[in-house]
């Protein structure tokens, strides 16, 4: 990342737990400041600067217009409840504002591509704020991935994301209020599942996409658990793609990606969020066999670890704001690249909602 040079001065919209991770990630960057934050009431954000030590000169403000309209401000960072990021995002964008959206990025992707035209119209870069993305982990997992004489063919992908939440986070946590944020454990949880599936398909949407009839839903219709499969067919191709996640709000910590090659596999057992912030890890096999009476393996997966300068939100900011940079100095167009990335996880997303409320049919991309 290049050094603190004119860096990209962020605002901060919304005071929700998460954005204190992004908050110091933002410090910790070489290219980026908080230089606002703004909530719904000015003591509130007064309270989030003293607790993430933020420097006395950052503005402070009790309504989110307040923060768009400061001249400070380069790019915003919203993690607010996803039925106001239309409203909010647009507003943003109109102001010349650059976007790093919380995911999932919107309730259906009519809504996305809303907020997409206003980015795209004003000539601001779009970003979900997915962090895994950004890991050098992630970068290496995908090289070998690509690899024809190595990995072979995608064949079968499974993701998991999943967490208890608890009485309380069942009862009061926005992620469970329908008239906050209605997709539950999908949008939540279920996105770095389908983003992570997609990121192994290179964004290919598939074929069919079937919710399984395993769903579990609140007394408010917010779904806490649910299961999708996806199809890829070709007819030059051998043998169908399939993929399967799940992602739950009343399971056990698991945030998982295996992946099945024609030749060989992969297995990573925390991708959303490493078990260690300074490096990540990740088990590789190629050509595995079993010995002579199966008693045995020709081989041993590969432990492969990658260390990393910054952590993965760090990167994230720093790659966001290295777009912003383009634009801001050097008038270059926005980059659409994980502006698409985005959109193909939303229409996925749309399509196992579909799936579970039209009695879990198959529905085709």
């Amino acid at each position: 990342m290049a050094e603190n040079e004119n860096p990209i001065r962020f605002g901060i919209m919304g005071c929700a737990e998460i954005a204190r991770k992004v908050s110091r990630a933002i410090h910790i960057s070489p290219n980026a400041a908080v230089v606002a934050v703004a909530s719904r009431s000015a003591d509130k954000a007064k309270q989030f600067a003293v607790q993430n030590k933020l420097s006395p000169n950052v503005n402070l403000y009790g309504s989110y217009k307040e923060l768009l309209d400061d001249p400070l401000v380069d790019a915003v960072y919203m993690p607010l409840p996803t039925s106001l990021h239309v409203k909010w995002a647009v507003m943003a964008a109109q102001k010349g504002k650059h976007l790093l959206l919380e995911k999932p990025t919107a309730v259906d992707v009519k809504v996305f591509d809303e907020m997409l035209d206003s980015c795209e119209a004003n000539g601001v870069q779009f970003m979900d704020a997915s962090m895994w993305y950004h890991h050098p982990r992630t970068g290496k997992m995908k090289e070998l991935l690509s690899d024809p004489e190595l990995f072979g063919r995608v064949r079968a992908i499974h993701s998991s994301s999943s967490y208890y939440g608890g009485p309380q986070f069942l009862e009061n946590n926005i992620r469970v209020k329908p008239e906050l944020d209605s997709l539950g454990a999908l949008g939540d949880a279920g996105w770095y599942c389908i983003g992570a599936i997609m990121w192994t398909m290179n964004q290919k949407l598939p074929t069919t996409v079937t919710a399984i009839p395993t769903t579990v839903l609140n007394s408010s219709g917010v779904i806490l658990t649910c299961t999708a499969s996806l199809h890829w067919t070709a007819e030059e191709e051998e043998e169908q793609t399939v993929a399967t996640f799940y992602c739950s709000f009343i399971a056990h910590e698991t945030m998982g990606l295996s992946v099945c090659g024609s030749k060989g596999t992969l297995f990573v057992e925390d991708f959303i969020i490493p078990f260690e912030e300074s490096c990540a890890g990740f088990r590789f096999s190629s050509g595995a066999k079993f010995v002579d009476m199966h008693v045995g393996w020709n081989s041993k997966p590969r432990e492969i670890e990658v260390a990393n300068e910054f952590p993965q939100e760090a990167m994230m900011i720093g790659e966001f704001s290295r777009l912003v940079k383009g634009v801001r100095d050097r008038g270059l167009r926005p980059d659409s690249t994980w502006a698409r990335t985005s959109r193909v996880t939303q229409v996925v997303m749309d399509a196992v909602k579909s799936s579970i409320d039209g009695g879990y049919k198959a529905v085709y991309l």
